[in-house]
């Protein structure tokens, strides 16, 4: 059985991690590179790096504060925000990191995935999906749409449809927000996972919602996620990444021993 990973998340916006709920009134909570590093020595299994405003600004992402962050740890290194181009995804792997997530940038135009799986390997290209539960319609048949530009401009389209034509474009990896959760700490959004982990054939790492370890154990066992992210539980101290382990552990999760 492979195992479950645990993924912190650096939400990062003028080059300060931030954090915010429902992708509103984000708060300064930290220095990126300070926070990659403690995570790393904590036991992290991946760091997911987001620069949450490069989108929206319609500018290039941080690759100063990328390749600071990289330097400092050693585990598989995702960075997103702002990734337009065959040329950005470069630009970003050169600057330390493993895999590059497109979110808006793949929405607006599907063949960045197919072109970055060919030029650096699907196992580089993550689809980040921003969704919001909207209800079943003719058009949203899930129930879920898509939502690009950090939460700002609803799409009209189908998340469970755009999940599986991103892996047959050549998406390695589905990251997973559910906004309605985000930042609430109150538990992932199990149906929605559940939707999109039994729907393709890739890995999809739930995001948004977590506040306890009991919320983890929720989504990559009824949820079907294959990793968690996780953000104010451990930014704000609350747990450590060796106490979420312990306790996935012991609940009979496989995780990678960090402790």
């Amino acid at each position: 059985m492979l195992s479950k990973r645990i993924i912190p998340c650096l939400d990062v916006r003028d080059g300060r991690t931030t954090k915010g709920i429902k992708f509103r009134d984000n708060i300064d909570i930290g220095d990126p590179v300070e926070m990659g590093r403690f995570y790393y020595e904590q036991g992290a299994d991946e760091i997911v790096f987001y620069d949450i405003t490069a989108s929206s600004d319609r500018r290039p992402i941080m690759l100063d504060v990328v390749r600071r962050v990289a330097e400092t740890i050693f585990i598989p290194f995702s960075v997103g925000g702002g990734i337009r181009t065959l040329e950005d995804m470069r630009d970003v792997l050169l600057a330390g990191a493993e895999k590059v997530s497109v979110n808006s940038a793949a929405v607006l135009n599907p063949d960045i995935i197919g072109q970055g799986a060919e030029a650096f390997g699907n196992q580089c290209i993550v689809l980040g999906m921003d969704v919001k539960k909207v209800g079943a319609s003719e058009k949203i048949p899930c129930g879920y749409e898509i939502v690009i530009n950090g939460g700002r401009t609803h799409m009209g389209i189908d998340a469970l449809w755009w999940a599986k034509e991103a892996e047959r474009l050549g998406a390695g990896e589905i990251c997973l927000n559910s906004i309605d959760a985000d930042g609430t700490q109150a538990g992932y959004e199990l149906e929605l996972t559940r939707l999109i982990s039994t729907g393709v054939r890739i890995p999809v790492i739930a995001s948004g919602g977590a506040g306890e370890p009991q919320h983890l154990l929720d989504v990559l066992s009824h949820g079907r996620a294959d990793a968690a992210l996780i953000a104010s539980m451990v930014h704000y101290g609350t747990y450590t990444i060796g106490e979420i382990k312990n306790f996935l552990s012991r609940n009979g999760v496989g995780v990678r021993r960090s402790w």
